[in-house]
């Protein structure tokens, strides 16, 4: 197929709106996971190289992190607050330079009103027996938290009550009076250990998104409640067709989830008391499944770049479901690459979508302004003089079509400038192809496992150009599903005395 061209000229005053926010929050599986050896090092790897702020997950309070203990003794009944495995999750977050976006749930199962429970984990989805005790839970994890890491730090951890109340297995019969219950309930108790703490909801997903976001704000007007934030869910695929252990999810077309995205700002924005308020995105990705191929791909992370130069539009922040897959919603997965929400497959294997992220971060890594943003590129000038750009070449389907990006880019008449390119293909950082190629073992050997790991690395190309008539121009060649990352600044050549590149490399009279 012809490849498709565009011509993107930056001018001196060009300026485009770009929120990036890539970096605020990233998912994680439930909270005990983070005890594990391969969690750690998938976490560690994704801080060195994006660097998070914030991280939310399930479980808090569910029975395999233990915090919520009663007992009956001799006819006494006690209630009593276990934190050991907390504090080694929260110590390690912290070591690892990232904090808590603290979603309160599930329920312990003491403290429950019924049995209902999600996942293979058994998280417990009802709401609490009794409103008194989960009050106190919260308040008494809020306080020891504060107690142990300092109130001052404590209470920028924003929290987030349940997740998910519009669906009936998150929240039983996706009672919507019970839901905003649990969240008056919440939001006083927490308050009163602290007003500085900032608290949102409902943390809905999909189905009658605009119904509940609508009441759910009705009812904070009526009870003069003022939320600190708004929380939504953001998936992009249709309903997934299932094959054996997987799950096979079409993409939707992207412009219908902005809208939708949209209509969540304007619901906002029309209650005087709210306008403005901040939107959350607390959980995203293509497919809602941890089974679904797609995440394992270069479609994959071409899709979600065009999701990341846009989801800052109308939300403060978008926070990637989820950083690695050590995950158990459906079980612990069969094979390396079972398609996981992770950015990281086990072992420590960067997928595509990891460098989407990587990417959209080194945006951020100097002061500057954007100049360009469409749905295939992002384009910064840094404060220096610079510029750093974010390409991609994203569909729903495959066609064959590849994208030529011509970039005219401002620079001093006769500078010398240096072009350096970081490529994510198919054809050069495809982890998945060379594990196919390797007969998709379930069980990779260490081998097997460093030579994914080199596989999932980008292509380094660099490049001399030079400013004539006030620009440099030059084209970035994007196959199918590609992403690539940019840099051109300004080289100028400083040999030492006496060495000459052109001699060394024998490129004298070469014409190279």
């Amino acid at each position: 197929m012809k490849a498709e061209e565009r011509t993107i000229k930056i001018t001196e005053s060009s300026k485009a709106s770009f929120h990036n926010q890539v970096d605020y929050c990233v998912g994680t599986g439930r909270m005990g996971l983070a005890l594990q050896r391969e969690y750690q090092e998938q976490l560690k790897l994704v801080q060195e190289e994006i660097g998070f702020s914030y991280i939310r997950g399930h479980g808090l309070f569910s029975d395999d992190m233990a915090i919520y203990q009663e007992h009956d003794r001799g006819g006494e009944h006690t209630i009593e607050y276990n934190f050991t495995y907390l504090d080694l999750v929260m110590d390690r977050y912290l070591e690892l330079g990232i904090r808590p976006f603290l979603e309160l749930g599930f329920m312990p199962a003491k403290l429950a009103s019924g049995t209902q429970t999600i996942f293979y984990w058994r998280g417990n989805t009802t709401p609490p027996k009794d409103y008194k005790g989960w009050d106190a839970l919260v308040q008494a994890t809020l306080r020891h938290l504060m107690e142990r890491y300092g109130a001052d730090d404590v209470v920028t951890w924003p929290i987030e009550v349940w997740n998910e109340p519009n669906l009936p297995g998150f929240w039983e019969h996706a009672d919507m009076q019970e839901y905003f219950k649990l969240f008056e309930e919440t939001f006083h108790a927490i308050k009163e250990v602290d007003a500085r703490f900032r608290v949102g909801g409902p943390a809905i997903c999909g189905v009658n998104d605009e119904v509940w976001i609508r009441e759910f704000l009705e009812f904070c007007e009526k009870k003069n409640l003022v939320p600190d934030f708004v929380t939504r869910h953001h998936y992009t695929t249709e309903l997934p067709e299932p094959v054996g252990h997987y799950g096979y999810a079409e993409l939707m077309d992207a412009e219908e989830g902005f809208k939708n995205l949209h209509t969540t700002r304007e619901i906002v924005d029309s209650f005087p008391q709210y306008k403005g308020k901040e939107i959350h995105i607390t959980e995203f990705n293509s497919s809602y499944i941890p089974n679904c191929p797609l995440h394992d791909t270069n479609k994959n992370a071409a899709w979600i770049a065009q999701q990341l130069s846009r989801l800052g539009d109308d939300n403060e922040s978008y926070s990637y479901w989820t950083f690695g897959d050590i995950f158990e919603e459906h079980g612990v997965p069969f094979t390396t690459f079972h398609g996981g929400f992770g950015l990281v497959a086990n072992g420590c294997i960067p997928k595509p979508t990891f460098w989407s992220f990587a990417f959209f971060k080194r945006l951020k890594k100097q002061p500057g302004t954007c100049v360009f943003k469409d749905d295939s590129a992002v384009i910064m000038r840094m404060e220096d003089g610079s510029f750093r750009g974010v390409a991609w070449n994203a569909a729903k389907t495959r066609s064959g079509r590849t994208l030529e990006l011509s970039l005219e880019l401002p620079m001093s008449e006769g500078t010398r400038c240096c072009l350096v390119t970081h490529t994510v293909s198919e054809e050069c950082c495809n982890p998945l192809r060379v594990w196919h190629d390797l007969g998709e073992p379930a069980n990779p050997s260490k081998e097997q496992i460093a030579l994914l790991q080199r596989a999932a690395q980008p292509k380094l190309d660099t490049a001399v150009l030079m400013a004539e008539q006030g620009n440099v121009k030059t084209k970035l060649t994007l196959d199918e599903y590609a992403l690539v990352y940019f840099e051109l600044r300004e080289a100028e050549l400083t040999p030492d005395r006496g060495y000459s590149y052109e001699r060394v490399a024998e490129t004298e009279g070469c014409g190279k």
